[in-house]
């Protein structure tokens, strides 16, 4: 019986092994123009264009960096890609990833490994950072589904829990043109690669 096939083909010629993942065939360019196309919330979110993952994802950098002054570039870099996996897997909504169970965190995780491996991180982030991601994530849910989303403040403090006041400044969303986000995840990779040394 043929295996079906499942990797797949990039604008930038990479072939990607979705099973089996390598950091040869991962390419920022690749991730950048892939996370900046895919929407959060399903697409269900106010404005001319969708917010996007990359859009997202320099959010959650920008957060975790604010929230810890003094952090190396590695681990902002960490942040910056912590949904790097959504561009070839997509962004599935909570409710889904339940549904689907395990199979999916076990892709994710897969990708996430050779992404990290890619630009000199370790396979598996340290829990410590982890963590501090996983809450400039929940933040950034936040101020998304306050402001684009349409939840209630009340239904958005259950669901991801209120942000201190004092990074409120740093949450307003503006969805933007794909492109332009692209450009912006770019160069965001790039300065913390050089920071990174």
């Amino acid at each position: 019986m043929k295996q079906p096939r499942a990797w797949q083909r990039m604008l930038s010629g990479r072939r990607l092994d979705l099973l089996d993942p390598t950091p040869v065939d991962i390419e920022i360019e690749d991730i950048a123009h892939g996370l900046a196309f895919v929407a959060r919330w399903n697409g269900q979110t106010r404005g001319d264009y969708p917010y996007s993952v990359a859009e997202h994802s320099l959010l959650v950098e920008r957060l975790f960096s604010r929230m810890n002054p003094g952090v190396g570039a590695r681990w902002k870099l960490a942040a910056l890609l912590h949904d790097a996996p959504e561009y070839v897997i997509g962004d599935m909504i909570s409710p889904v990833k339940s549904a689907i169970g395990p199979a999916y965190e076990e892709l994710d995780a897969r990708l996430a490994a050779a992404i990290h491996l890619r630009f000199g991180l370790p396979a598996e982030i340290p829990a410590p950072i982890k963590r501090q991601i996983k809450k400039a994530d929940r933040i950034s849910a936040w101020a998304e589904a306050v402001q684009i989303a349409g939840f209630s403040q009340a239904e958005a403090d259950r669901f991801f829990g209120r942000p201190e006041p004092s990074l409120k400044r740093a949450l307003a969303i503006a969805p933007r043109p794909p492109m332009e986000v692209r450009a912006d995840f770019l160069a965001r990779h790039e300065a913390l690669l050089a920071e990174a040394g």
